[in-house]
């Protein structure tokens, strides 16, 4: 739950445009927050999570639009989530290091980047 409140306070300029959000979002958010929801901690949350993860990229690929905010919004749903699993669920404190320093590590590194410039830091990809 902290992951994602500390994601949605230092990303919120992302969603200045909400009548521009798309239902692809909408699913990248529920993903995001998913393990705040009743239920999110069951033993389906890691297969929902993948079911949410697939159909929010189809959905915005369908749609003929990536966000924004659905850019940015999809890898800070998995590091959150995942995160969140592997600190939960796994016993091997070996392999709970190796999902911090995989998921949270560079999301942590690039907000830093972005406040830092107080400008998000552009996705080379997108040109």
């Amino acid at each position: 739950m902290a992951t994602s409140w500390a994601l949605a306070v230092t990303h919120l300029g992302l969603m200045e445009r909400r009548e521009q959000h798309t239902a692809a979002d909408t699913l990248t958010l529920i993903r995001a927050d998913q393990p705040a929801l009743p239920g999110g901690a069951s033993r389906w949350s890691g297969p929902l999570a993948i079911v949410l993860d697939l159909a929010d990229g189809r959905l915005a690929r369908h749609q003929g639009a990536v966000s924004l905010l659905g850019d940015y919004a999809d890898t800070l749903a998995d590091a959150a989530y995942w995160t969140w699993l592997t600190l939960r669920h796994e016993p091997s404190r070996t392999v709970r290091t190796a999902a911090v320093a995989a998921w949270a590590l560079p999301v942590a590194t690039v907000t830093g980047i972005a406040n830092r410039h107080r400008k998000a830091v552009v996705d080379p990809r997108r040109g």
